[in-house]
């Protein structure tokens, strides 16, 4: 059974990007398992802690979790045309010592929102960018931009759209494709 480590970039109780993903995580085959890994308690990255081996106890829980996963799906909105800072920080302190980065290899996918029409391109952009650079191989396409994301939930959080969720699970199924490629 291949672990998917859910990463959401929003820490707000009623996030819309919590429930995209608690939405997307159903539609995951049985033999996929999904763990949403907080990302809101991690103090701020310093390199200083790292280089005099005083790291704090959230990053070494937060590295190793992600390391027992076989891949990583982003679940994030957009802030001022790019990722928020605590999805950013946690970006940073995973690929840290960089000789045993946690992201190194692991299959990504990357789904973006935002109340408005521009869906969080910048965000999924940005993003795409770091994880590039960290040696993670991603979901080319289909890419999710989901804009006017407060018109595709209804009030219990579901997606209230049918096409949406094939969309979605079009998404989903080339992820699990790519993790296919790379996880035995």
């Amino acid at each position: 059974m291949a672990k998917i480590a859910v990463i959401v970039g929003s820490l707000r109780h009623e996030s819309y990007s919590k429930k995209i993903a608690k939405n997307v995580a159903t539609l995951f085959p049985d033999k996929y398992e999904t763990e949403f890994i907080s990302i809101g308690s991690l103090p701020l990255y310093n390199q200083a802690l790292d280089e005099d081996n005083d790291v704090p106890d959230p990053w070494v829980t937060f590295r190793e979790k992600v390391k027992k996963c076989d891949a990583v799906l982003f679940v994030t909105p957009e802030y001022n045309r790019s990722v928020p800072g605590v999805l950013k920080n946690a970006i940073d302190i995973g690929s840290r010592p960089v000789t045993d980065s946690a992201w190194k290899e692991k299959p990504a996918a990357i789904i973006s929102n935002a109340p408005g029409n521009l869906s969080g391109f910048g965000a999924n952009h940005h993003l795409r960018q770091s994880l590039v650079f960290l040696d993670m191989p991603l979901v080319q396409q289909p890419e999710v931009y989901l804009a006017n994301v407060t018109k595709i939930l209804d009030e219990n959080g579901k997606i209230n759209n049918d096409d949406t969720i094939q969309f979605l699970q079009t998404f989903v199924d080339a992820f699990t494709d790519l993790i296919d490629r790379y996880v035995d």
